[in-house]
């Protein structure tokens, strides 16, 4: 490939970047704008033109996936001996090879896990802990490394940006710890992974035949992500650097979304600061998403342009959001959908998933994104009961979890001594806070958190469980629930690698599927209700917008209004799709539909309402169908002594009163209409749309 062939291939935007071969070179890149084709491209220009040699050039990424695609890459372009890598695998790469050199013997060993020395140095300092604790701890003593904050600053520093220390610890406890952390490993021998770019920092610092031979190897620099780059990664790249400003750096601050991990944007936000001189190339057309997804990710953070505008606080430069321009051909509207609670939400994504995969879409390229891990043991379940294989990506499987797994085995050991006139539900709260559940969820961030949802996830399961016993005259046992939960986890076992994927918006960061669902849209979890500031709010705002681009074709955004089958309606959807959810035009004074993509249509509107209640419904229903159809279904209920949820739920009701199918293939379509309920309702409920009044138990 020559170099015009190279140029040739890209567009206008990414031709500037691959033309931007020396200097500072700032790149902002939108979702789905071809960031990496540009700077390999950018790299393989560079080497055919004569201005790189390969052997020179670094690329830094966060992922050993991504550094392996960009190797990829440029092997296909023909370009060898750029090294790729992730910070962590270039640093250890260079500290191995000057170790024996500047100190003398092989390296130090690396700690895989932080947890036993973190729980060695909290036993010196006589400090309580427990397994989650000693995860939370380690958590904390990697984010102020990687914030390059010491024991003596650690107090300082946490109160300056209000970040509270982990559960049941104050904050000169944890200045305590991280010094006894340090003193722990010493002793051991051992560094672990952030030492590794802390030594080598230090050595490029002290050393300067050191620095001399790492500058005079690699001139040129690439980073990839550079909105998630830490202040130690920054520390280690400048000294890379040396002064030197042959630097491009890629990336998008609209996608900064580990800050809690240290991960900041600062430095992308800053780099023209930072770097007068620096060329700035703003990538926006975007190429994986329909012109509905774009125009619905646009006005996500348009809303937040409109919100910081108020403040006062309106972002200008490499801060404010890029407005991507989509590039691919109108695709089907972006689906909103309100269920009754969150069985019904599972449920009805499961039936969604299965109508994609028989319309032709492979599972793999279809996920369903949720903000905690947490959530994902319905979505296993729903997808399981619906024979579709799946994968869960980001987080142990619900029944692999430890915590599931200590406390199966003591309820198993609870059934052979429990009272049998105890009602279950109390016997399980009872067997769970010896586990340490609690009634009220932990107020901290982390571990703790996840593992007090996994278990509350268990009591939810038991009060469900008794709670269908009763409606049928029985009393459920212990006994009966472990025999569930059993059910539920063999269940689990049948996903293969052409699965759906189930993942939390954080693991489904740089990855991309045909199909997404972004399950769970509703406060408390988005924005997660551990978001108390201004700045985390942001955070989670920018977590679904990530989750919202990595749609190709189909999206759908999803919330359930209370956790359990008929239970209280209590649940509101986020506030982030504000004059976005169909039917608030008025709202925000820009409807989900009103931007446009390159088809010129209206990007977003309903497919299925989000509305029980018809006054909410979509403006496009038919509200005296709607009240026909409830009227049916409460007739099928009554006759077949089922709850009229399990009939067909509301939003299902509210999308066959706005679409108004007229056939059984058009049926199909809507949401909640799988295969059994189609053959069993379908023929009733055209009866219905077409004004007839069907037998109410809904036969043929």
């Amino acid at each position: 490939m020559t170099s015009d062939d190279l140029l040739a291939a890209l567009d206008a935007d990414q031709r500037a970047v691959a033309l931007a071969l020396t200097g500072p070179v700032c790149v902002l890149a939108g979702a789905g704008t071809g960031k990496t084709r540009a700077i390999t491209h950018r790299i393989a220009y560079g080497v055919r033109t004569g201005v790189y040699r390969p052997t020179t050039v670094l690329a830094v990424t966060f992922t050993a996936r991504a550094a392996g695609e960009m190797r990829t890459r440029l092997r296909e372009l023909g370009v060898a001996g750029v090294q790729a890598r992730t910070f962590h695998a270039a640093a250890l790469r260079q500290l191995g090879f000057f170790w024996p050199k500047v100190v003398g013997g092989a390296p130090p060993r690396i700690l895989e896990h932080k947890a036993p020395a973190v729980a060695d140095a909290a036993h010196r300092l006589n400090l309580p802990v427990d397994r989650i604790s000693v995860r939370d701890l380690a958590s904390e003593i990697e984010w102020a490394k990687v914030s390059l904050v010491t024991s003596d600053d650690y107090v300082r520093a946490s109160v300056a940006i209000d970040r509270p220390a982990p559960a049941g610890f104050d904050r000169q406890a944890v200045a305590r710890l991280i010094a006894a952390y340090e003193e722990v490993k010493t002793e051991r021998g051992v560094i672990d992974f952030e030492d590794v770019l802390l030594l080598l920092a230090a050595m490029l610092g002290e050393r300067r035949d050191v620095a001399e031979e790492v500058r005079a190897q690699y001139r040129h620099f690439v980073v990839d992500e550079y909105q998630d780059v830490s202040p130690l990664q920054q520390h280690l790249l400048d000294q890379w650097l040396g002064g030197r400003e042959e630097l491009c750096v890629v990336g998008d601050p609209s996608q900064t979304i580990y800050s809690f991990t240290g991960a900041t944007p600062h430095h992308l936000l800053t780099f023209t600061t930072a770097h007068p001189a620096a060329q700035v190339v703003r990538l926006v057309r975007d190429y994986r998403s329909t012109p509905q997804v774009v125009s619905l990710a646009n006005n996500l953070l348009a809303g937040a342009e409109r919100e910081a505008r108020l403040r006062g606080t309106r972002r200008t430069g490499a801060s404010a959001p890029l407005e991507l321009i989509a590039q691919r051909p109108t695709g089907p509207p972006v689906g909103f959908a309100a269920y009754d609670d969150d069985e019904s939400e599972a449920a009805g994504i499961a039936a969604r998933v299965g109508q994609l995969v028989t319309a032709g879409t492979r599972p793999s390229e279809i996920a369903v994104l949720y903000r905690t891990n947490a959530q994902s043991e319905a979505f296993e379940q729903a997808l399981a009961s619906a024979g579709v294989g799946y994968l869960v990506r980001g987080g142990e499987r619900f029944f692999a979890r430890r915590e599931v797994r200590d406390a199966l085995m003591l309820l198993r050991g609870a059934g052979r001594a429990v009272d049998p006139l105890t009602p279950m539900p109390e016997v399980v709260r009872d067997v769970l806070i010896s586990a340490g559940w609690s009634h009220e969820p932990p107020a901290a961030r982390g571990a703790a958190r996840e593992r007090w949802e996994s278990m509350q996830a268990l009591v939810a399961l038991a009060d469900d469980l008794a709670a269908a016993a009763e409606t049928t005259g029985g009393r459920a046992s212990l006994a009966d629930l472990v025999a569930e939960l059993d059910e539920r986890a063999s269940a689990q076992h049948a996903p293969t690698l052409e699965g759906v994927t189930l993942a939390s918006l954080h693991a489904a960061k740089g990855l991309e599927w045909d199909a997404v669902f972004l399950a769970g849209m509703s406060e408390g979890l988005m924005p997660i209700s551990l978001a108390e500031t201004d700045g985390a709010v942001a955070e989670e705002r920018r977590l679904l917008y990530v989750g919202i681009t990595r749609a190709r074709e189909h999206l759908e955004l999803s919330f359930a209004r209370s956790r359990n089958p008929g239970g209280r309606a209590s649940r509101r959807r986020t506030r982030f799709l504000d004059g976005l959810w169909p039917g608030e035009e008025g709202r925000s004074g820009r409807s989900a539909g009103n931007g446009r993509g390159a088809g010129g249509r209206s990007a977003t509107h309903v497919r299925v309402p989000g509305s029980a209640s018809s006054r909410e419904l979509s403006t496009d229903a038919d509200l005296e169908l709607y009240e026909r159809l409830r009227g049916w279904r409460a007739g099928v209920a009554t006759q077949t002594s089922r709850p009229a949820y399990t009939v067909l739920v509301d939003a299902t009701l509210a999308a066959i009163a706005q679409l108004k199918p007229g056939s059984i293939a058009e049926l199909a379509r809507i949401n909640g209409i799988g295969p059994a309920k189609l053959d069993k309702f379908g023929p009733s409920v055209l009866a219905v749309v077409a004004g007839g009044a069907p037998d109410a138990a809904g036969g043929h």
